[in-house]
């Protein structure tokens, strides 16, 4: 039997920082993010190209920081080095499981992770190895879903994944409406105008000048990682 074909050939998928909790409450549950390298191996071992960008908020959020009264640049700062520790576990699971991967931070930090060379991390990629992007874009004030549009357009991939929650954009919290509509599909213009929370309004501005689709979909059911890839109507593209 042949295999299935994927809809797409390089893809970059969005992780937040919550993926990896589990049933913590904070920090890294390694059985979760054990099992998400499992879900990535298996889009992998299709032939498709695979880059994430990993966010922090499970170990620090910037906005927390500032919160309590830290200076924002040092408290995006403290956040982008959560992303890193994300990064160093997400490759960790994966080579476990026999999958080549490269981490590359915006940070410079030569001993863990490589710095970001744009010409090789598309080589990594043809190579089929996985690249777990992590430090957003090195700077404080920028989130790390404008980061993954940033990266997504700089490697040349095919669509952004991102991984929620919730099974798609909703027209309200559908955590605290219950009347909230699950949209199929949506326009960047719709999600910026109504103010969505899909991802920031920096990276939906990034796709939409270079119509880059995102799909926003749930990592809670098990295998929709790939039939994200293989082109299942499920979730909600953003075009």
């Amino acid at each position: 039997m042949a295999a299935p074909k994927p809809a797409y050939d390089r893809i970059l998928l969005k992780l937040s920082g919550e993926s990896l909790l589990g049933q913590r409450s904070s920090g890294i549950d390694f059985a979760t993010t054990a099992s998400i390298a499992l879900e990535i191996q298996e889009v992998r071992d299709l032939g498709v190209q695979v880059a994430i960008m990993i966010g922090g908020g499970n170990i620090f959020r910037g906005v927390r920081g500032t919160s309590e009264g830290v200076e924002r640049v040092a408290a995006d700062q403290m956040g982008l080095l959560a992303t890193i520790m994300n990064g160093i576990a997400l490759q960790e699971a994966l080579e476990k499981i026999g999958v080549f991967t490269r981490h590359v931070s915006a940070l410079e930090m030569r001993a863990i992770a490589e710095p970001f060379i744009r010409r090789r991390a598309i080589r990594h990629l043809e190579k089929g190895r996985v690249v777990v992007f992590s430090a957003g874009i090195g700077s404080p004030y920028f989130t790390t879903d404008t980061a993954a549009a940033l990266r997504a357009l700089e490697i040349k991939a095919r669509v952004i994944l991102k991984a929620t929650k919730v099974d798609g954009v909703y027209s309200a919290d559908p955590m605290k409406d219950k009347t909230a509509k699950r949209y199929a599909k949506i326009r960047y213009i719709d999600c910026l105008k109504r103010g969505l929370q899909v991802m920031d309004a920096t990276a939906i501005s990034l796709c939409k000048d270079n119509d880059l689709p995102i799909i926003v979909f749930s990592l809670r059911r098990r295998g929709n990682i790939l039939r994200v890839v293989l082109g299942e109507d499920i979730g909600t593209k953003v075009y």
